[in-house]
């Protein structure tokens, strides 16, 4: 069960930022975006706020082991594309697999509500730089 939290103006423009871009941000990026709107806005609120909408779940964490946590608008089910190249992380236009957890509770017994899968390689973009 989540907080009750009261309305943030703050709060909405960071969702809304948020969903406006495709490109999975960071804290830091959403907060670059926001400082001349708020003046007094430091990154630490912008964490605060990121992670009131992912308790909400307005938004998703999505952590791939890098240094910076990434941040996604999208909370619907769906896999990403992670370029080894360049970092862009991009959502793929596919369905989800629900088939992969009943085959997990056929083989161990346990009861799996979600799973979570990242493909790796090179973008589309890097793809045409490296061979051009």
């Amino acid at each position: 069960m989540s907080k009750k939290y009261k309305r943030s103006r703050q709060r909405e423009r960071v969702l809304e930022v948020l969903k406006s871009t495709g490109s999975h941000p960071t804290a830091t990026w959403i907060y670059d975006r926001l400082k001349e709107e708020f003046p007094g806005l430091s990154p630490g609120t912008v964490y605060r706020n990121l992670n009131i909408l992912v308790e909400q779940g307005l938004a998703r964490k999505i952590d791939f082991g890098s240094t910076f946590d990434r941040y996604d608008a999208n909370t619907d089910p769906h896999y990403h594309f992670i370029c080894e190249r360049c970092g862009s992380i991009i959502d793929l236009e596919m369905p989800v697999d629900e088939e992969l957890n009943r085959n997990v509770e056929k083989l161990s017994h346990h009861k799996a509500n979600r799973h979570r899968i990242e493909f790796y390689g090179f973008c589309e973009t890097c793809t045409k730089e490296m061979s051009g």
